[in-house]
C-alpha cells in the first residue's frame, strides 16, 4: 500500500511540473504566470479541486508515444471566486506549448457539462498555440466539441474567456462565442492568420501585436471586452467581474447589503450644460446615480459613443447602457449599436435589470455607415431591447431624436419606465433642421431669412424640444428633477423586481446578424 501511495505521489508532483522546471522558467521570463498559478492565484485559497490530472494523449504518431505528460496540457476543475461556485480550465503552455489535442479538448468538455448540469461559470484560461499538428482531424474535432458546447453553455451559465497568451486560428472561436473575452497587454494575441499567412497572401508587412493584440481587439475589432497589463490584473478582473452576475440563468446576482438614505444628488443638476449643442461626460450622470466606485465599464476603448458596463444600485447588480456626448455627440452608429445589443442580451440572459441614459441626436448620416449596415446593425440594438424581459428603464437626460428615440429603450419598444428631465428634447429631429424643413416656403420669401428662421426654430423648439408632449402622451411616465433621479429609480427597479413576461412560444427569434 505504501508503494501505492508513493506511486500516485509521483504521478501527481510530475503533473504539477507540467512541462518541466526548465519550460516553466520560460514562462516566468515572458512575465507570466503557469496554467496552475493562474488557477490557483484566481480561486479562494485551498477550494481548488483538479479533475483529470492524470489523463495522458493517445497519440503514438511522429514520436510522441515517447512524449507523455500528465494532465496534457491544460488544468481542469473547480472551486469557489468569494465563495461562490465556478469551473475552470487553463490551459499550460508548458506542455506542447498548450496545442489542443483529442484528450485535451475532452478534459475541457468534460468541465464545461458539468458547469451546464450544475448551474455554475465556466471560466477558461486561453495560452495555447493551436491545434496539436501531429493528430490531425482529432485535433479539428476536439476543438469542434468545444465550441458546440460553448453554443449549448451560451444564456444558460456565464462564460469567461482570458486570453492570456496566444490564440490562433480555429481556437479563437471559442472566445468568441463566450459571454465575455479579457486579454493581456503585450503577451497575448489573437488571430484567425498569422503574420506569414497575411503577407503570403496579400503581402502586408505586420507583427502579431498589430494584427491582434490586445489594443487592437480592445479599439479597433471590438474582440475584447477587457483588457489588463498582465496576468494578475487579468485574474483581479475576472474577480470583479464575477461580483455583478448571477450563477446561472436561474438566478439573480447577489445583493450586497445597503441602508438606504434620502438618496437625493444634487450634483446632477449641473451636469447637462444649458447649451444643447455642448458635450459633457455621461460618465458623471452614472456617478451621480450608481452606488459610490460601484461601476465596472465593459468595452470601454471601442465604440466610445456609447457606454456600457455593469454597477450597483442600493447594493443590487445593474446593467447601463448610456449615449456618450462626449465622442461623436453621442450618435448610433454600427459599432455602438453592436455593442450594446450584446450587452443588453447578455443581461436579459441573466436576469440582470437594465438602466439606460439617454442623450442621442440621432444614427451617423454618411456612406461609410451606410454601406456598412447601420441598417442591419442598428436593427440589432431596437432587437435586443425589444426581445429583453428584465426590468428597464428609461432615463432621458437631454437629446432623443428621430429614430434613435425608439431604438434606445423606449415606451414604444417594451420599456417599464421612462423618465425624462426637464431639459429633455423629445423630438423627431432638432429644431434648426426641423424648422428649416416645415417653414422652408416662409423662409425663403422673407427680407431676413436668418431672423425668421431663428423664429420658427423658436416656434418649432417651444412645441416639441422639450419632454412635455411625451409626458401628455404617456410616453415618458414622469418629468424628474436630476437630483431626484437616483431615489426615483431605486424605487422603480423595487418596483418591478417580481417583473415576469410571458413571451409567444417560438423555437427562436431570427435577429439581424
Amino acid at each position: 500500500m505504501n508503494n501505492n501511495i508513493k506511486i500516485l505521489n509521483e504521478k501527481l508532483e510530475l503533473a504539477k511540473l507540467g512541462g518541466g522546471q526548465a519550460r516553466i522558467d520560460k514562462q516566468h521570463q515572458k512575465k507570466k504566470l503557469t496554467a496552475r498559478e493562474r488557477v490557483l492565484y484566481l480561486l479562494d485559497e485551498g477550494s481548488f479541486e483538479e479533475i483529470g490530472a492524470l489523463v495522458t494523449h493517445r497519440t503514438k504518431d511522429f514520436g510522441m508515444a515517447d512524449q507523455q505528460f500528465y494532465g496534457d496540457g491544460v488544468v481542469t476543475g473547480y472551486g469557489t471566486v468569494n465563495g461562490k461556485l465556478i469551473y475552470i480550465f487553463a490551459q499550460d503552455f508548458t506542455v506542447f506549448g498548450g496545442s489542443l489535442s483529442e484528450t485535451h479538448a475532452e478534459k475541457i468538455c468534460k468541465i464545461m457539462d458539468m458547469a451546464v448540469n450544475v448551474g455554475a461559470p465556466i471560466i477558461g484560461l486561453n495560452d495555447s498555440g493551436g491545434a496539436r499538428i501531429q493528430e490531425g482531424v482529432r485535433s479539428l474535432g476536439g476543438y469542434a466539441d468545444i465550441f458546440y458546447r460553448n453554443v449549448q453553455a451560451s444564456g444558460v451559465i456565464p462564460q469567461i474567456s482570458a486570453i492570456m497568451g496566444p490564440c490562433a486560428g480555429g481556437a479563437v472561436y471559442s472566445p468568441a462565442m463566450t459571454d465575455f473575452t479579457m486579454m493581456v497587454e503585450d503577451t497575448s494575441y489573437m488571430f484567425v492568420t498569422g503574420p506569414n499567412v497575411v503577407k503570403t497572401v496579400t503581402n502586408e508587412e505586420v507583427t502579431s501585436e498589430e494584427l491582434g493584440g490586445a489594443s487592437v481587439h480592445s479599439s479597433k475589432s471590438g474582440v475584447a471586452h477587457i483588457t489588463s497589463t498582465n496576468d494578475v490584473e487579468c485574474l483581479e478582473d475576472i474577480k470583479k467581474l464575477l461580483s455583478y452576475l448571477p450563477q446561472s440563468n436561474k438566478e439573480k446576482a447577489d445583493d450586497i447589503p445597503f441602508e438606504l438614505n434620502d438618496e437625493v444628488r444634487d450634483n446632477l443638476n449641473t451636469i447637462v450644460p444649458d447649451n444643447p449643442n455642448k458635450p459633457y461626460d455621461m460618465h458623471q450622470v452614472i456617478k451621480g446615480i450608481i452606488d459610490e466606485d460601484s461601476f465596472y465599464e465593459i468595452h470601454k476603448d471601442y465604440a466610445e459613443n456609447i457606454i456600457v458596463g455593469f454597477a450597483r444600485l442600493a447594493g443590487k447588480s445593474i446593467g447601463i447602457v448610456a449615449n456618450q456626448p462626449m465622442f461623436l455627440a453621442g450618435v448610433l452608429d454600427v459599432n455602438s449599436s453592436k455593442k450594446a445589443a450584446r450587452f443588453v442580451r447578455f443581461c436579459d440572459c441573466f436576469n440582470i435589470p437594465l438602466l439606460v441614459l439617454e442623450d442621442v441626436p440621432g444614427f451617423l448620416p454618411g456612406t461609410d455607415q451606410e454601406w456598412n449596415g447601420i441598417i442591419v446593425n442598428g436593427a440589432k440594438l431596437l432587437y435586443a431591447f425589444s426581445e429583453a424581459t428584465v426590468p428597464r428603464i428609461t432615463v432621458i437626460t437631454r437629446k432623443a431624436y428621430g429614430g434613435a428615440y425608439d431604438v434606445m429603450n423606449s415606451k414604444h419598444i417594451g420599456a417599464d419606465m421612462n423618465f425624462a428631465w426637464p431639459n429633455a428634447e423629445i423630438a423627431v429631429m432638432g429644431a434648426k433642421g426641423a424648422a428649416e424643413i416645415i417653414f422652408k416656403r416662409e423662409i425663403s420669401k422673407a427680407d431676413d431669412k436668418e431672423a425668421k428662421w431663428k423664429e420658427k426654430e423658436a416656434e418649432y423648439a417651444k412645441l416639441f424640444a422639450n419632454p412635455y408632449s411625451a409626458a401628455e402622451r404617456g410616453f415618458v411616465d414622469d418629468v424628474i428633477l436630476p437630483e431626484n433621479t437616483r431615489r426615483k429609480l431605486i424605487k422603480a427597479f423595487s418596483m418591478l423586481e417580481n417583473k415576469d413576461v410571458v413571451r409567444p412560444n417560438r423555437k427562436h427569434g431570427n435577429i439581424p446578424l
